[in-house]
């Protein structure tokens, strides 16, 4: 499928899946969805604590620079592994703009890191951050009680409804330790019943920019 690099309304860049018109982020704001969704309403849940997060779809690996920057000002230890079975090449990578309009270049280096990495190996980014990638499909997950926060970013239901239901919630579900956060940026009504009817305990709240709501998960 051909896949092009846009630019989303806050100025950050994201990939496109033309034959889809899906967006790897918002194209309201890849930035600034990442710490509405995933930060605000995630990682703040944890300040301070030593957490394991899951990520599904790491993709470009916005979501785990902001977690890794906002980490290093909170405390705290994290084990952060994202699961991903298409990566991004590196082509597309260079053609990001997340460092300069995270104003972060302090990062660049272990944000390269983050992506030149092998997967399947334990990489410690710094003494308090260490990320694992998998390259696997969602369905593969076998942990289990092992993640405190999930960072749900799979492509939308619209275009890959499979990834949006009771069998893949339930995998999350056995994944997480008790009292564990699940966010995503999604709200459609079959997403939130695919998530209780596995155990969830599921909350609205309100969404990033262009969305009206997203949803929060409990185990």
């Amino acid at each position: 499928m051909e896949r092009k690099i846009i630019t989303t309304g806050d100025g950050s860049k994201t990939i496109q899946i033309t034959d889809w018109d899906e967006q790897y982020h918002s194209k309201h704001g890849a930035v600034q969805e990442a710490y509405h969704v995933f930060i605000k309403h995630g990682l703040a849940l944890f300040t301070g604590k030593d957490i394991s997060i899951l990520e599904i779809g790491f993709g470009t690996g916005l979501n785990a620079l902001i977690t890794y920057i906002e980490s290093e000002k909170n405390g705290g230890r994290l084990r952060y592994t994202g699961v991903e079975a298409y990566p991004v090449s590196e082509v597309e990578m260079a053609q990001l703009n997340y460092i300069g309009e995270l104003d972060a270049e302090a990062y660049e280096n272990d944000f390269k890191r983050m992506h030149n990495s092998d997967w399947g190996c334990d990489i410690h980014i710094s003494n308090d951050f260490m990320l694992r990638k998998e390259q696997k499909f969602f369905a593969d997950i076998t942990d289990e009680n092992a993640f405190d926060l999930v960072y749900f970013d799979a492509f939308g239901a619209r275009v890959q409804p499979e990834l949006w239901t009771e069998d893949i919630f339930a995998i999350m579900y056995r994944a997480m330790r008790k009292d564990g956060v699940l966010v995503t940026y999604a709200a459609k009504g079959s997403v939130r019943r695919a998530m209780q009817a596995v155990g969830f305990e599921v909350e609205r709240l309100p969404g990033p920019p262009g969305k009206r709501e997203m949803l929060r998960a409990r185990k």
